[in-house]
């Protein structure tokens, strides 16, 4: 989180909340300009909750955008508004090593006591599978393109995101995913069912491809193998 990244959120949640504190009752949600500006700042209030940021004087907020605006001597010096946004960056940046720090240790205690159920296999990689439906198929190379139905979720069982919901296969390179479907997707063959329990290490690791998948994710995968594609006609 840069600073002024920091600045320029305080400053637009500020003028939300200004202008919410003089006069909640008063505000109406009618135009589309309205509804625009309640979502601007219900979109920053909720992303700056989520950096840690919650503790925010709005009061303070406001004062700062008024002696901006009226074009008034600031009451803070440079130097100490830097300091104060080095500390809340710090602050934000603590927090999330924490919460990244959770999410590993909570992903590593779900794989040891998923390991233990029946029927879950665990590879070498710490990529576990059980084995939904079975089927003779043919196996797919890491050179392959397959067509898939599947859904992701993470352990909580929130879905991140599924063909399956929005009834439409997909084609992919065996090659060109995660590690954990790489390696998952060789195990399978065509007209199987698996689930995967991908460790975050198979996965994204400490990133956070979207809001849906924090870091450090164990992510879950019903996955189908519909198909392996023919090379010319995937090409």
């Amino acid at each position: 989180m840069k600073q002024h990244r920091l600045a320029a959120a305080v400053a637009l949640v500020g003028l939300v909340l200004a202008g919410c504190d003089a006069q909640t009752s008063e505000v109406e949600l009618k135009t589309p300009a309205q509804k625009a500006s309640y979502g601007i700042g219900l979109n920053m209030g909720k992303s700056l909750s989520q950096e840690g940021l919650d503790d925010l004087d709005s009061k303070a907020v406001a004062l700062g955008i008024e002696d901006a605006i009226g074009k008034k001597e600031q009451k803070l010096k440079d130097d100490e508004l830097s300091e104060a946004f080095a500390f809340l960056q710090k602050r934000a940046e603590e927090r999330m090593a924490k919460l990244n720090e959770e999410s590993a240790a909570a992903g590593k205690k779900f794989l040891e006591e998923n390991g233990k159920k029946e029927g879950v296999v665990t590879t070498a990689s710490g990529l576990q599978y059980e084995i939904i439906k079975k089927a003779d198929g043919a196996q797919p190379k890491a050179t392959d393109v397959v067509t898939v139905h599947y859904e992701g979720k993470l352990t909580d069982g929130s879905v991140f995101d599924s063909s399956i919901e929005r009834g439409s296969p997909i084609d992919l390179p065996v090659s060109g995913v995660i590690p954990g479907w790489v390696e998952g997707l060789q195990l399978m063959h065509v007209g199987e069912k698996y689930k995967l329990y991908i460790p975050s290490e198979l996965a994204y690791g400490a990133q956070s491809p979207s809001p849906a998948i924090p870091a450090n994710s164990v992510l879950v995968f019903d996955l189908e193998l519909l198909a392996i594609k023919d090379p010319a006609a995937a090409q």
